[in-house]
């Protein structure tokens, strides 16, 4: 059985408490996974007005970097980047980006996060948005990335006649991601 600490504020904590606490932390990110494979499966219950429902759209997102040979952390990103819709449909990726952030590289965090404003300049000039908004982000080293990103995966990513793998085909990639790192 797991002690719980007894501490009403952290100026009163030990040592000790926060020992065991980062005990029990592993122990929460033991079930990331099963919680982000769950988040994704809402996806599937809104399509937003889209060809395609909103898991989809990540899961041929996924499929198209897969066939294109991106290694397995790109995937998670194109998996993930969009699993916050349902949650904040305005700043979804802050949501996906923060996910990921602890266990990919810095690229692929950047990607994440500001996928949203690179993918507006396919439609945002039909919404009364700037469409070239991502511009403001040129000298990021990471720009280039991220258009292509949005091009070549998310931005072509709403064919309801493509084949794209299942979430199950995902899941121990998610898992592999997520699961707790040694200490």
């Amino acid at each position: 059985m797991v002690t719980r600490a007894t501490f009403k504020s952290f100026q009163e904590s030990t040592q000790e408490e926060w020992s065991n606490i980062m005990v029990c932390l592993q122990d929460t990110q033991s079930m990331v996974a099963d919680r982000v494979i769950e988040q994704l499966k809402y996806l599937e219950e809104d399509h937003g007005g889209f060809p395609v429902n909103r898991l989809e759209h990540c899961l041929q997102t996924a499929s198209r970097a897969e066939r294109d040979g991106r290694d397995e952390e790109y995937l998670v990103c194109a998996l993930l980047h969009d699993i916050g819709d349902n949650l904040a449909p305005f700043n979804h990726p802050d949501i996906a980006a923060g996910i990921v952030k602890p266990f990919v590289s810095e690229k692929n965090y950047w990607m994440t996060k500001h996928h949203g404003i690179f993918q507006g300049y396919y439609f945002w000039h039909y919404i009364g948005l700037d469409k070239n908004a991502r511009d403001a982000y040129r000298e990021s080293p990471y720009f280039d990335y991220t258009v292509e990103f949005c091009e070549l995966y998310d931005s072509v990513a709403f064919d309801p006649e493509y084949t794209s793998f299942d979430l199950a085909h995902y899941e121990p990639l998610i898992r592999d991601c997520f699961k707790p790192k040694p200490r």
